[in-house]
């Protein structure tokens, strides 16, 4: 099967969409089929033979209380339907149909079958009630519906009524899961508590960094190990906030390839991920399971989908840094629970393998297909 896997995002930034996609990818070329990656990549980055740059003009706007990086290049137009027009693939599978303005471009010359992913979720988007008339051509066109979540599936079908297949994001448990070795200058001292994540504002990080003091009271040399893709002007005003307050043990270690990260998983006693919203499923949660780690997360609607509370972890209130404190300081007290809890996350996470996923994926591409012949015939 030849597939064409699309994100409207820059495809030489990390992130959610971009991360799902290079799995997918992997995995379905594993099982021998073509597959191109048509994207926006940003100017001077080596890419792979098979990705497709649509355009290097990327710039970045607000986007599901995230910033997107994504191009609005007028010669893209032009550029994806020449590929299209070369390329007849069997599946045109586009990420974020809703997202600015590949996504429409590729619809609207697609000949193909499409499949649309949608991975963002918020609790209203005033922009789907209004612009209803803007995204109906994108549904109209699109022949197959995925949400990576029943939390987004219900967000999007109260705009878009239709059929949607909940299929959600996948984890490489190959990685995760392997033996690797804890970091030496983590092992003296601590706790270690993991965040992972950018440090912008539904990320929830400066309610972890408020929190940080309640439990020094308790473990002085507990350190708090932030990884992300963050710059420096991001991480400024948490530095201050830690030096006004004295804090000590705050390691900001900022991105780190996919293939170190199980490390940091393996060199901490607790993950925490303190997301104010906008998360449609807890990918972060489910690394940290698969590495057998016990988690305190934000009782939000995708982290829900992913952690039952008592389980594999702790489910709190979210923006409260009182009682995320006291969660992270009783998981800190009781290491029996925080080893049940990992195991818990470990045997939930199986189920979230990538060849799992694709191959889910896979068989609702030949579902879509079946349904086209029928209907041509």
């Amino acid at each position: 099967m030849k597939i064409a896997l699309v994100s409207p995002y820059d495809y030489t930034v990390p992130g959610g969409v971009t991360k799902h996609i290079f799995y997918l990818d992997k995995h379905l070329r594993r099982l021998g089929h073509e597959v191109r990656i048509l994207a926006p990549c940003s100017e001077g980055e080596a890419l792979e033979e098979h990705v497709i740059s649509v355009s290097g003009n990327v710039i970045s706007v607000p986007f599901s209380g995230s910033k997107a990086r994504i191009t609005l290049s007028p010669r893209v137009y032009s550029r994806v339907k020449k590929i299209l027009q070369q390329e007849r693939f069997d599946i045109v599978h586009i990420h974020e149909p809703p997202a600015p303005a590949l996504p429409l471009i590729v619809l609207r010359h697609s000949k193909s079958v499409n499949v649309g992913t949608f991975h963002a979720y918020r609790d209203s988007s005033a922009g789907y009630q209004y612009g209803k008339r803007i995204f109906k051509p994108i549904f109209a066109k699109l022949d197959g519906k995925i949400a990576v979540s029943e939390a987004v599936r219900d967000y999007i079908s109260r705009y878009f009524p239709g059929e949607y297949v909940v299929i959600p994001n996948g984890i490489d448990l190959e990685r995760l899961g392997a033996r690797v070795e804890r970091f030496s200058k983590y092992a003296a001292g601590g706790p270690n508590i993991l965040f992972v994540g950018r440090l912008e504002k539904r990320k929830g990080f400066k309610y972890l960094l408020g929190a940080f003091p309640y439990v020094k009271e308790e473990f002085p040399g507990a350190r708090l190990i932030v990884v992300g893709a963050y710059d420096k002007k991001d991480k400024a005003p948490y530095v201050r906030f830690a030096r006004r307050k004295r804090l000590r043990g705050i390691r900001f270690i900022g991105y780190v390839p996919d293939e170190e990260l199980p490390r940091y998983y393996r060199s901490c006693d607790l993950f925490c991920a303190p997301s104010t919203g906008f998360e449609s499923f807890g990918m972060v949660l489910l690394e940290a399971m698969a590495s057998g780690v016990a988690i305190v997360a934000s009782d939000i609607v995708g982290y829900r989908t992913v952690l039952t509370n008592e389980v594999e972890g702790l489910l709190v209130e979210p923006e409260n840094e009182i009682t995320l404190a006291q969660a992270i300081i009783r998981l800190l007290k009781e290491p029996d629970l925080r080893r049940r809890m990992g195991e818990k996350g470990l045997t939930k996470a199986e189920g979230y393998s990538w060849n799992r996923v694709t191959q889910r994926i896979l068989d609702y591409y030949q579902e879509v297909l079946e349904k086209k012949r029928r209907e041509a015939a």
